[in-house]
């Protein structure tokens, strides 16, 4: 009999929280919203370096970016400054391997190290002379045995994936939209997981479990890429409606491209959600749904025009947050769901958890398993700031010696960010999430100021985190 519940990880590329809250974007996501109903949807999951790479880095191992290898996003630039993601870094695929679980992995990567050989049989060079996508070697998949994948890629409507044993010559092109081809793929892992599961019959009575993460680049820029008969119904609205967060100035040049963006990119949630619906429905139709986890999340979202821009990798909400939808086995605490704070490095040591695997979480993961608190909700409100599920860092390394460095903590309640640069200095900021949650006025009374760089210091401490600032937050918590 199967002891281990399955598990079906699914990840949109900059899928940003706020299209899945009342009274956020206004984009139908009926499907997603079906499946927080039935599960629980995470108000405080943080992307703790919104950028591809270094989030699934941390999401994969555990570790933070130091650790794992992944400071910056992976590109042959990066790569030669010894950016990839460590060979010997663990990852909770090889723990779920290694427990007997089937594990699979379909579309992007985008964490191997880029060689001059994947210019030729990748992607290829972009102008300014770097290459992006790479070849995975066998040895290098960390724990996923069924490979179906990529490393970066931005054509949506034209893919390639490496598939099983083939070799880096040996790609397999795709006409079609990437993540309806990729959900295809998926359904068919998940026919052939039924039929193993209940010896060629279907349901799950038996057997090996499931892991499959399924990994899809939209609603990632290109955002004209879209499929066939896709949702034009956003191109009806205003810019008002469709960018209703009130830190956009919808008459600067930056709001005026948010607005002739934002309805692609609604149009690409959307069709995202229907392909969570046909994974769900697959779950149902095969009876794999009562035993499978199931957790929908995203490594970063968009700004959209808030705060004057457009992508990512910034500390603002419209970055940070991410979607995390959970559902079964069992129940899902609400307290926990509206209070406790999910960072990027907790992701891998929370899932193990959540799959009953708790004694198996490798010694070298630095995050927090809060698959108790989870189905509890015990603490979520009582908890220290340096507790289970109170807190997550935020990163930013410089790309140069001038460049800022930049860490942060954030609360459910609260942000604070601390920007360091050797010619500047030390500058901070100070949100109140719950008075400001558009973070539109930086609190700036000194108590208050020194008390959360003290709140930052000593978490940097705690998870054993070197930062070239350290010195001067030091000196500002010193501060008479």
């Amino acid at each position: 009999m199967q002891t281990h519940p399955n598990l079906l990880f699914v990840v949109a590329d900059q899928f940003r929280a706020m299209c899945l809250e009342p009274g956020g974007d206004a984009v139908s996501t009926p499907f997603l919203d079906a499946l927080a109903s039935d599960g629980a949807s995470l108000a405080h999951a943080v992307s703790s370096y919104p950028v591809c790479s270094p989030h699934r880095a941390m999401m994969m191992s555990g570790q933070y970016p130091a650790a794992n290898g992944v400071t910056h996003n992976v590109n042959s630039q990066t790569a030669a400054w010894g950016v990839g993601l460590r060979p010997d870094a663990p990852s909770w695929a090889a723990v779920l391997r290694d427990a007997g679980y089937n594990t699979g992995y379909i579309g992007k990567w985008h964490l191997e190290a880029p060689v001059p050989a994947d210019a030729i049989y990748g992607t290829g060079r972009l102008d300014d002379g770097r290459y992006w996508d790479a070849y995975s070697p066998l040895d290098r998949r960390h724990g996923f045995d069924f490979w179906y994948s990529y490393g970066c890629c931005d054509e949506h409507l034209t893919p390639h994936y490496w598939t099983g044993n083939a070799e880096r010559h040996e790609r397999v092109d795709v006409q079609g939209w990437s993540a309806a081809h990729e959900t295809d793929v998926a359904l068919d892992f998940l026919q052939r997981a039924a039929g193993a599961a209940s010896g060629g019959s279907g349901g799950s009575s038996g057997g090996a479990p499931f892991a499959l993460a399924v990994s899809w680049n939209p609603p990632h820029q290109p955002f004209d890429q879209l499929p066939e008969g896709y949702d034009t119904s956003y191109a009806g609205l205003s810019p008002a409606e469709l960018l209703n967060r009130p830190n956009v100035d919808l008459d600067s040049d930056m709001g005026r491209k948010a607005a002739t963006i934002a309805p692609l990119y609604f149009a690409a949630v959307s069709a995202i959600d229907a392909q969570v619906g046909r994974l769900l429905t697959a779950l149902d139709d095969l009876g794999l749904a009562e035993n499978t986890l199931v957790i929908f999340t995203s490594d970063h979202g968009q700004q959209m025009g808030s705060h004057g821009l457009l992508y990512k990798n910034v500390p603002f909400e419209e970055s940070m947050r991410i979607p995390f939808i959970l559902r079964g086995p069992g129940e899902f605490s609400a307290e926990a769901a509206a209070n406790t704070v999910l960072s990027s490095v907790d992701i891998a040591p929370t899932l193990l958890g959540l799959l009953d695997l708790s004694a198996s979480i490798p010694a070298q993961m630095q995050g927090q398993d809060l698959a108790a608190l989870l189905r509890t909700g015990a603490n979520t409100t009582s908890a220290t700031a340096e507790g289970a599920g109170t807190a997550a860092l935020y990163y930013y390394y410089p790309r140069d010696a001038d460049d800022v460095d930049i860490r942060g903590i954030r609360s459910s309640s609260t942000k604070f960010i601390a920007r360091f640069q050797r010619e500047g200095g030390l500058t901070t900021e100070l949100y109140d999430l719950i008075a400001d949650p558009y973070e539109l006025h930086t609190i700036t009374a000194p108590t208050l100021v020194r008390e959360h760089a003290k709140t930052l210091e000593t978490a940097l401490a705690a998870a054993g985190q070197q930062w070239s600032g350290a010195d001067a937050l030091k000196a500002l918590v010193e501060q008479a």
